[in-house]
């Protein structure tokens, strides 16, 4: 099981990239656990001054716009 966060301040690219990370991780049958995290001062805590920005297990993986359907199936 994945635990990813999704960094942003709610905005329509945080969650178009929510819907695509839940629609992937479904598609692949991987339990993920998926936190939206909008308070500023822990976004810049992970290095992320472009939204939306995702971490994966800790790791920042993207930052800035919506990644593609592509990458996101790399991740799982």
């Amino acid at each position: 099981m994945k635990n990813v966060k999704v960094l942003g301040t709610g905005c329509a690219n945080c969650r178009n990239t929510i819907a695509l990370i839940e629609s992937v991780a479904k598609q692949r049958g991987e339990q993920v656990v998926l936190e939206k995290v909008e308070d500023l001062r822990a976004i810049i805590g992970y290095g992320v001054v472009a939204t939306p920005g995702v971490v994966i297990d800790g790791k920042v993986v993207h930052a800035g716009g919506v990644p593609s359907r592509d990458k996101v199936e790399r991740w799982f």
